[in-house]
């Protein structure tokens, strides 16, 4: 894939592709923890598999289906990302915390899905580069009155059914 040198960097950082990501895809070592996930976003928006398998860490590779990145990488349509929080991950740091929100679409005009993960990152290697270690899903916590709706009100678990038919009943 080809850009120029006024095409935005598909990981939302509103700089260039070639002053952001490009480099690290091309071998620069990510200086943070923040930057080496956006520069993983970017790579699959790109289909850049090869960076991407080259950027786990050694314990994590062994689970990884190159086929399968691939295909979810290349068959996808990336829409954005979005850097929920970062916790360490900096210049001077050992490992770090990213958690992000990657929107995509299983198929062009498709319904927006949400990858919301929080990534571990660490540094290793004789060169001591950032590399991806773990990621689990966040799961969004329901909301919750704080008082029970009326009986004819909608259920607060959000059924759609009425709250004397559904929870309380």
């Amino acid at each position: 894939m080809t850009t120029s040198t006024t095409t935005k960097c598909p990981c939302g950082s509103e700089t260039t592709y070639e002053a952001c990501c490009g480099p690290l895809i091309a071998g620069a070592a990510a200086p943070t923890a923040e930057a080496l996930m956006r520069s993983r976003y970017t790579a699959y928006v790109r289909g850049e598999i090869d960076y991407i398998l080259a950027t786990y860490a050694p314990s994590a590779a062994a689970d990884v289906d190159r086929d399968a990145t691939e295909k979810w990488s290349k068959g996808t349509t990336w829409l954005g990302l979005t850097i929920v929080a970062t916790e360490k991950g900096g210049p001077a740091d050992e490992e770090g915390a990213v958690e992000f929100i990657a929107r995509h679409s299983a198929t062009k005009g498709g319904k927006e899905l949400l990858h919301h993960e929080r990534a571990t990152f660490a540094r290793g290697g004789a060169d001591r580069r950032w590399q991806f270690v773990d990621g689990q899903p966040v799961k969004i916590q329901p909301f919750k009155r704080e008082e029970h709706p009326g009986r004819n009100e909608p259920c607060s678990c959000g059924s759609g059914k009425k709250y004397k038919k559904c929870h309380g009943a």
